[in-house]
Formats: structure tokens, C-alpha cells, sequence
């Protein structure tokens, strides 16, 4: 399983003091919440910030768009090479035409769901994507706790999923008490933010998510 460590619960001020450290054998990919303060209530951070991570580490960008009209904004982030760039089904009309400008750039195309989005809604985009990320909290909003239905939904996800070269991730409340479930259910990759960030190493605390899914 892979861990996607969550820059939106560091504190940014440090990043240039953490982020250099971080070992990408405990930590496989950084991820870049982006919002616009429009399809989620915050505003984060951008390109600018994501192009500052990029250069601190050579652990990919996992970019996560939360904004509305993301074609008229993922070229911004094509320039990082990120190991995968994920928009929301609901931000947008053109979904397969969007994939298939990603996927042009020679960069990994992931479609995300929140919480009240039906999994069935992904069926006609599956041949042209790469990755699945459900929300199992609101987006939005750091350290909330993981929905009541999320694992059905995780099911139904790997069930639409099938045999597809499609990797399953999962973004909200994970943490030691979930991830052996996580694991269990066909979950490939976990964004953890609390879980690494709120007490101790961030490093330290990925390796020990990592070992209960061994």
C-alpha cells in the first residue's frame, strides 16, 4: 500500500525544513490538495506552492484538483510531472475530454468522488482513467473522521473496478485503526494527513501505518 502524505495538514511555514527529509520509503507520494475556495468552501494553495514542493523532493506529486472547471486549470501542473493528476467527477462536463488531455501529457489520470457521489456515475469514464480516489470525508475541511459508509463504498468502487489496470485511493480519516481494513478491502494507495502529522515524525508514523498493512 502506498502512502500519500497530505501537505495540507503541515504546517507550510516548514516545509523547507521537513520535506527534504522525508524518506520515500516510508512516504511514496506528496499530496497536493488544490482549492479554490468555490467547489470546497477553503482555498489552499496552487501551482506556485505544488512547484515548491516539487523542487524539495524527489517523491512525486499526488495532485488532487478541487475546483471547479478543472480544464481551466490542470496545465498549470503538467510542467511537475506529478505521478497522477486527479479532478473531481463533479467539477466538470467534459470528463473523458479532460482525461484524455492528461493522459496526452504522459501523466497519470485520477477521477475523485465525494461522499454523495454515487459510484456508478464513473462507469463510462473507467477505460479512459487510471485511478479512483473516493473522499471519505467532506472535502474541504482537515481532520474530520472517516464517513459511516465508506468502506461500502470502497467495496463498490473495486467491484466497478474489476480487472482494470485502475489503482483504488482513498482520502479521509485514515489511520492506524482503519488501514489494516483499508488494506483488506483493495484499497491501493491511503492520503494521510492527521495520522502522520499530528504528533511525532511524520516519517516514523508512515513506516508504522505501513507495517500494519504487511
Amino acid at each position: 500500500m502506498k502512502i500519500s502524505a497530505s501537505i495540507l495538514a503541515t504546517k507550510l511555514t516548514e516545509l523547507g525544513k521537513t520535506v527534504p527529509h522525508y524518506d520515500s520509503s516510508a512516504i511514496d507520494l506528496m499530496h497536493m490538495d488544490v482549492m479554490d475556495g468555490n467547489f470546497v468552501p477553503q482555498i489552499s494553495f496552487g501551482e506556485a506552492l505544488s512547484k515548491e514542493v516539487k523542487a524539495l523532493t524527489s517523491i512525486p506529486l499526488d495532485v488532487h484538483l478541487m475546483v471547479s472547471k478543472p480544464e481551466n486549470h490542470v496545465s498549470k501542473y503538467y510542467e511537475l510531472s506529478p505521478y497522477c493528476i486527479t479532478f473531481h467527477i463533479e467539477t466538470t462536463d467534459f470528463p473523458v475530454r479532460l482525461a484524455q488531455e492528461i493522459k496526452s501529457h504522459g501523466t497519470k489520470v485520477g477521477v475523485s468522488l465525494n461522499p454523495g457521489t454515487l459510484v456508478s456515475s464513473l462507469e463510462n469514464v473507467l477505460p479512459y482513467i487510471d485511478l479512483i480516489l473516493l473522499m471519505t470525508v467532506e472535502p474541504g475541511f482537515y481532520g474530520q473522521k472517516f464517513i459511516l459508509n465508506g468502506m461500502e463504498k470502497i467495496k463498490k468502487a473495486k467491484e466497478l473496478i474489476g480487472s482494470r489496470p485502475i489503482e483504488l485511493e482513498v482520502d479521509g480519516g485514515v489511520n492506524d485503526t482503519n488501514i489494516q481494513e483499508l488494506k483488506k478491502n483493495g484499497v491501493d494507495i491511503v492520503v494521510v494527513g492527521a495520522g502522520l502529522y499530528k504528533t511525532g515524525n511524520p516519517v516514523d508514523n508512515a513506516r508504522n501505518l505501513k507495517s500494519l498493512t504487511k
